[in-house]
């Protein structure tokens, strides 16, 4: 079992990356609408991980079953014995043995979370295709990206309800739906028709689009929430008794003087005793404990008011439910107004164009941002913002290195120089280079040292300094003849070496 110590470590080491990655993706500049939309999307994806990990950080410090006090305790024991090392020793070969188990584990699999989290790159999906895009998969091909609603179902939906006076057109219908922000939903139809099952069947359809469509184009947005208070204030303004025309209407249908409504089983009764005798029926009490209490079982109503209506009778209707899909599909046609308006913009467009105008637009890849003038600029400018959170080196082609190369090369891996003014060299490959660089041997010569192999890996000043004063005791004075070794030339193209080159030089004679 791993310390509960360093899960609490490694899921904030977890956080802060994500919250980085997240940072890096919502400062990016505004693209075309589909490089935004997948952006937000990606942006979704990582707050939600980073919730789960506060969830479980947060059960973590709460401790319920008591094993971070356990493990506190055991290193405090540990300490107070004297022997301050041991559980250091234990957990250090407990982790030595699974390693050595499992020498094929990834050294950093969250990077790999990371990475997916992040998403693919414009190369990527050129090279995978659209189709492979899961953000491509989510929206249909009138939808185009979340620009565009696709209601030809739920059109031929509301074509096909009973008792209609005529059938809508697609535009037609775009209108209807953009104007029931100011009042009612589908006020053309009579009430008759909105009484049917069928209706209500109807709504439920469009409302389950209209929801899917604002969640897969607004991912930061929390509709449910949203939702959430709507279906509350249309619970508040229902037991006030501000909406109107369906409690009266549930009556009427009957054809009697009288009617009682039974929440629980759905069903009117024509009588009150009727209504009584069904009370004690297996079928009601069923019915009951399966619905929730407060909307099943209450005192019946009747329309000449013989019997008291309950203190709060929010579910005494047979038509509750499409009285409040039609308050929450309100709430979401309200903000989707503009789309619907830009849909019946581009619906009467695509009606203009040929069928063969209509193929080739298929053909054409969609959210291409139109070619400006200095096209040649914002070519270079696409290419100069690269995406690489995970701060990777660059490679020839001026873009990030895989992330395998970066792990193979030991990339991740400082080493530092004092000899180069505590210049720090990342990878092993670098570090070795370094010591034949011309920064290394002028930190060398201001020692008063030769960049001999004597001193390779040799990086702090303290030890360069005893290694040449050890073999300068041991007699090797031959790693101090590369000044007599070392040949230049002069104007006239005589070889000295620097010795002699100096002396002449000192002389006037060079």
């Amino acid at each position: 079992m791993d310390s509960v110590l360093e899960v609490q470590r490694q899921t904030h080491e977890e956080i802060e990356r994500f919250e980085r990655a997240l940072a890096d993706i919502l400062s990016q500049p505004p693209q075309n609408h589909k490089q935004n939309l997948i952006n937000e999307h990606r942006a979704s994806d990582i707050l939600g991980r980073i919730t789960q990990r506060a969830a479980t950080l947060h059960n973590l410090y709460q401790d319920e079953d008591g094993a971070r006090t356990k493990e506190i305790d055991l290193i405090t024991a540990a300490a107070g014995d004297g022997d301050d090392l041991s559980e250091f020793y234990a957990r250090l070969k407990k982790i030595t043995d699974h390693h050595l188990k499992y020498p094929d584990l990834p050294a950093d699999g969250f990077a790999i979370e990371l990475e997916g989290a992040i998403g693919m790159t414009e190369e990527e999906e050129e090279e995978w295709g659209v189709e492979q895009d899961p953000i491509a998969l989510l929206f249909s091909g009138e939808e185009a990206f979340g620009k565009y609603l696709d209601l030809y179902a739920n059109q031929t939906q509301y074509n096909n309800l009973k008792h209609i006076d005529k059938h809508l057109s697609y535009l037609h219908y775009l209108d209807v739906l953009s104007s029931a922000k100011d009042g009612g939903l589908h006020s053309e139809l009579p009430k008759v028709a909105k009484m049917t099952k069928e209706y209500e069947t109807y709504l439920a359809s469009l409302h389950a689009y209209l929801l899917s469509f604002s969640k897969r184009t607004q991912p930061l947005v929390n509709v449910d929430e949203q939702q959430q208070e709507a279906s509350d204030e249309f619970e508040k303004r229902w037991e006030e008794g501000q909406i109107t025309g369906w409690e009266d209407e549930a009556m009427k249908q009957n054809g009697a003087g009288e009617g009682v409504w039974c929440g629980a089983c759905q069903k009117t009764y024509a009588k009150q005793t009727v209504f009584d005798a069904h009370l004690k029926s297996k079928k009601h009490l069923k019915a009951v404990a399966r619905s929730d209490p407060s909307t099943s079982a209450a005192a019946p109503t009747t329309e000449n008011g013989d019997t008291p209506a309950p203190a709060a009778p929010a579910r005494k209707s047979k038509y509750y439910n499409t009285a409040r899909l039609t308050s929450v599909i309100l709430s979401l046609l309200v903000p989707l107004n503009p789309i619907i308006v830009e849909t019946r913009s581009n619906v009467e467009r695509r009606f203009s164009l040929t069928s063969r105008e209509r193929e080739l637009e298929l053909e054409e890849p969609v959210n291409m941002p139109a070619p400006a003038a200095n096209g040649a600029a914002e070519e270079e400018e696409e290419e100069e913002r690269i995406y690489n959170p995970l701060k990777l080196p660059l490679g020839w082609d001026g873009k990030p290195i895989p992330y395998w190369l970066y792990k193979l090369h030991g990339l991740g891996v400082e080493y530092r120089c004092e000899i180069c003014s505590d210049a720090v060299y990342m990878g092993r490959k670098n570090f070795d280079r370094h010591f034949q660089e011309s920064r290394h041997a002028f930190g060398m010569r201001a020692l008063g040292l030769p960049n001999t192999k004597h001193f390779h890996e040799i990086t702090r000043i303290e030890d360069a300094l005893a290694l040449a004063e050890k073999l300068k005791q041991e007699g090797r004075q031959e790693i101090f003849q590369n000044e007599t070794m070392e040949e230049l030339e002069d104007d006239e193209g005589n070889v000295y070496n620097k010795k002699t080159y100096d002396d002449l030089k000192k002389q006037g004679l060079i």
